[in-house]
């Protein structure tokens, strides 16, 4: 693993969370997109070297929105770069994590993305990703 790429955080609506983020980190939102695999809107912000990713969900049902009628807004998950997702992803697969999808699958802003099952990360959700190139 490279470095942390990114925090995800889980928000109710963008229409309050992205100005607060852009007040909060005073920097604007540098990229929106919707990833439909996922049924989830996303908005990145950078501050240096840091990205943070607010997830806005596009379905009642889906993973996000279940995530905050479970645990309420918050950090949703940690992300790592990766140089190589698929060696990576057969590393920790070797080292007896479970990977919640086989392989890897395009993501937001540009990535290749792949998570850990939080019970194998102490509870933690883990994406590794790696830019399209």
């Amino acid at each position: 693993m490279l470095k942390i790429e990114h925090i995800g955080i889980a928000v109710k609506q963008f229409e309050t969370s992205v100005p607060l983020f852009e007040k909060l980190l005073d920097t604007a939102c540098y990229r929106k997109e919707t990833v439909d695999s996922e049924q989830v809107n996303t908005a990145f912000f950078r501050k240096g070297e840091s990205k943070i990713e607010l997830l806005e969900s596009t379905d009642p049902n889906g993973t996000i929105a279940r995530f905050i009628d479970k645990k309420g807004e918050g950090i949703h998950h940690i992300a790592f770069e990766v140089s190589d997702i698929t060696a990576e992803m057969a590393r920790l697969q070797a080292e007896g994590f479970i990977l919640l999808n086989e392989k890897p699958r395009k993501g937001a802003d540009n990535k290749w993305v792949c998570f850990l099952h939080p019970k194998n990360t102490n509870g933690v959700l883990v994406e590794l990703c790696q830019e399209i190139r």
